[in-house]
């Protein structure tokens, strides 16, 4: 408290107390949707876990495909967001029910690309991440199913994410919640078949997530007809795009895309590269990748309320104010993801006594949450700094160039060199692929000195 009385008294005159109550007032919704996020592929990972190996590394495969897709869901939202952010500083809603139809038809075709690889080649995108025929033959199953879902995610997700840029975030932790209920029931009555269901496994698991779709666009289309009187969602933004708003969009917004696409295809192939190391280390990476994202929730409630704060204080034309409010964003990041780290080596051991894992997953997994444990700061600091600082601002070409360098340039070269030409155990080739978080952070330490960020994007 005696901090936070000193800082009143700045030159700037911010009341440190209250910044910190609106901000919480954000990241608590936001870490509670992303921990139902994570709860809904951690039900599966559990559930499929306890039925074998090969299930769920079928599973954990095909969800590679989703993955990449939701990666440019946010990459549209996140560069919408730079522009909506600041427009919501100026109060203009207007302008951004036009951003909310823009998002919502390049949403809706990227949802319909994706649907058709997962419902025509199943198989052959399977044989990208493993060439296993039992763990192709489990993911086909899941894919034919859930690829359906991905059209009910574009709607939701863009919706649900361009709420969260006008302070609207309560919103989706409900539509979540009821959809993880959702998932969870499904899924156990059919992966097991209880109640008199048939025992469908993996097709069982593809079903709940589809439902849980469902369940959220509903509730998504219910709110924004019946209770959402700030920001309408009209079809006529989406037939008829404003075109001085779609070329702001595509200056800032389309680097953001490209980031995350070329991101999550840089992670995507660190799976694939560990998928050709056998069924044993998928299953543990699968593992590994779910306790990463609980010790992240609140790291990336964080770094999607410094990109709406920040945006916001922008558009208010308040520099000098943002860079104040950024410092703080960047020391609350390094403390949660620290305490992220720490969760996860504390999780270790008790993880891999639950579930049905051979001797072999299990030592990959103690070795994998043991990378996972420096890993999250790295993550936490770099994603609070490139999503949150600088897209707020509109330097959104930067996090691209950096994310192509370090993955494309460092980890993934060395790793698939470690992989496949030095014949490396799966531990050796593990740490390099997860070492680009690291060589990114004393890089966005440079880019946050130079408040290149610090611009009005707005017209």
């Amino acid at each position: 408290m005696r901090f936070i009385k000193q800082q009143t008294t700045n030159n700037l005159n911010i009341n440190w107390g209250i910044f910190y109550r609106s901000v919480f007032a954000l990241v608590v919704p936001m870490a509670i949707q992303n921990l139902i996020n994570v709860g809904v592929t951690a039900t599966d990972v559990f559930m499929l876990g306890r039925v074998g190996e090969k299930v769920l590394s079928g599973a954990s495969l095909a969800g590679q495909i989703q993955f990449i897709m939701m990666l440019i869901f946010f990459g549209i939202t996140a560069g919408a967001t730079v522009l909506t952010a600041q427009y919501w500083g100026k109060k203009d809603t207007g302008t951004i029910e036009k951003i909310l139809g823009m998002g919502l038809t390049m949403g809706l075709l990227v949802a319909a690309f994706f649907t058709a690889l997962a419902l025509l080649i199943p198989a052959p995108m399977m044989r990208i991440f493993t060439s296993d025929p039992e763990v192709i033959a489990e993911g086909v199953k899941y894919l034919r199913i859930v690829g359906v879902s991905y059209l009910f995610m574009a709607v939701t997700q863009v919706y649900l994410n361009i709420m969260r840029s006008i302070e609207r975030v309560v919103i989706a932790t409900v539509v979540y919640f009821v959809s993880l209920l959702v998932n969870i029931c499904i899924n156990a009555v059919l992966i097991f078949g209880l109640l008199g269901a048939p025992r469908l496994e993996v097709q069982g698991a593809a079903i709940g997530t589809l439902c849980a779709r469902i369940t959220e666009t509903l509730i998504v289309f219910g709110y924004a007809h019946f209770k959402n009187k700030i920001v309408r969602l009209h079809i006529r933004n989406m037939l008829r795009i404003d075109r001085i708003l779609l070329m702001d969009y595509i200056r800032y917004a389309m680097p953001v895309v490209l980031n995350e696409f070329m991101w999550g295809m840089g992670t995507s192939c660190n799976t694939a590269i560990i998928g050709h190391l056998g069924s044993e280390a998928v299953a543990a990476n699968s593992v590994a990748q779910v306790a990463r994202q609980l010790a992240q929730v609140v790291v990336f409630g964080i770094s999607n309320a410094t990109a709406i704060w920040l945006g916001k204080t922008l558009g208010e034309r308040k520099p000098e104010h943002a860079k104040a409010y950024a410092k703080q964003f960047v020391i609350l990041s390094l403390g949660l993801g620290i305490a992220g780290g720490a969760l996860i080596l504390a999780a270790g051991p008790v993880v891999g006594s639950v579930l049905t894992l051979s001797g072999t997953s299990r030592r990959y997994l103690r070795f994998m949450f043991f990378v996972m444990s420096y890993f999250v700061v790295g993550q936490a600091f770099n994603t609070t700094m490139v999503c949150g600082v600088f897209r707020s601002g509109g330097d959104t070409r930067f996090g691209l160039v950096m994310d192509v360098a370090t993955m494309w340039g460092c980890s993934i070269l060395l790793g698939a060199a470690a992989a496949f030409y030095f014949h490396a155990g799966v531990p050796v080739v593990y740490a390099i692929l997860m070492s680009d978080e690291i060589i990114k952070m004393p890089i966005c330490v440079w880019r946050y000195k130079k408040y290149k960020w610090l611009n009005d994007v707005t017209r």
